[in-house]
């Protein structure tokens, strides 16, 4: 049951909602109001735009309600402090050993995962590591299953490179692979969705905006994502991905111990105009 209901006292007879339904079963009924099917309610992408259009507040989907939800009216960001977030975001490679509050940890989660997906499938699973001790014995962990992978000689073409952040983590404790960061984040979807790799790269750059515009420094880390996705299949097991999801990708972050001061300053985009 889609629960769609329309409050016939406010609702202006407008049609919005019906002609921005993407799934195209909202219908205007002789009366003027919208509705939708029974046998269509199948068909609803669930995406909640009926609600989100409606100049009134007037329909309800889902058992949300319009008024729980924030309003976009004078609410979007300065177009040029978005820009500047944007050209700004740096990849943090230096932490502070510390835990990101409870609170912010959960809300930065909450926030990404409003990003949008192939069909609205809202499948993105995110896997956590969200405490520095957890970081500590999974690096642990993973570096212990890279050095048995070194010694055998086993590392796949190509992938020899792992064998300098084996030797300097063991010589000198130096972690180039997780950065030392206190928290990881691995976004995955199931196999079964329409864009299962392409939607969790986009849950992620949502995250990073985010994150980055918390305090909270972030990178792009495909040398886990190698790692748990092709190197050690037993380290993906270990934090529990399920088997039938397709991984997107990795990402480190935490409290920055490093502050960037100014922007980057880029060749102009490379634009082709079919």
């Amino acid at each position: 049951m889609l629960d769609f209901e329309v409050n016939k006292e406010r609702c202006i007879r407008c049609g919005e909602c019906a002609a921005d339904c993407p799934a195209r079963i909202i219908a205007m009924a002789e009366d003027g109001y919208p509705s939708i099917a029974t046998e269509k309610e199948a068909s609803c992408y669930k995406c909640q735009h009926c609600m989100a259009i409606c100049p009134t507040g007037s329909i309800s989907i889902l058992g949300v309600e319009p008024a729980e939800s924030i309003s976009l009216t004078g609410g979007y960001p300065d177009p040029d402090k978005l820009e500047t977030l944007i050209k700004g975001r740096r990849s943090v490679r230096r932490y502070k050993s510390e835990d990101l509050d409870p609170e912010l940890f959960q809300h930065l989660l909450d926030v990404a995962w409003h990003a949008p997906t192939g069909v609205n499938s809202r499948q993105v699973l995110f896997t956590v590591l969200d405490s520095k001790e957890k970081m500590a014995q999974f690096r642990d962990e993973v570096m212990a299953g890279l050095g048995k992978l070194v010694k055998e000689n086993v590392l796949p073409a190509g992938m020899q490179y792992y064998t300098n952040f084996v030797k300097i983590w063991e010589k000198h404790h130096v972690d180039l692979l997780f950065r030392d960061a206190p928290h990881l984040l691995v976004a995955s979807a199931p196999k079964s969705v329409a864009s299962p790799a392409q939607d969790c790269l986009i849950a992620l750059s949502y995250f990073e905006l985010f994150a980055q515009a918390n305090g909270v420094g972030t990178v792009w880390n495909g040398l886990v994502y190698k790692v748990i996705s092709d190197l050690l299949p037993l380290s993906r097991r270990r934090l529990g991905i399920p088997d039938d999801h397709v991984i997107g990708y990795a990402m480190v972050f935490g409290k920055p111990d490093v502050h960037f001061v100014c922007t980057v300053q880029h060749t102009p985009a490379l634009i082709h105009r079919a």
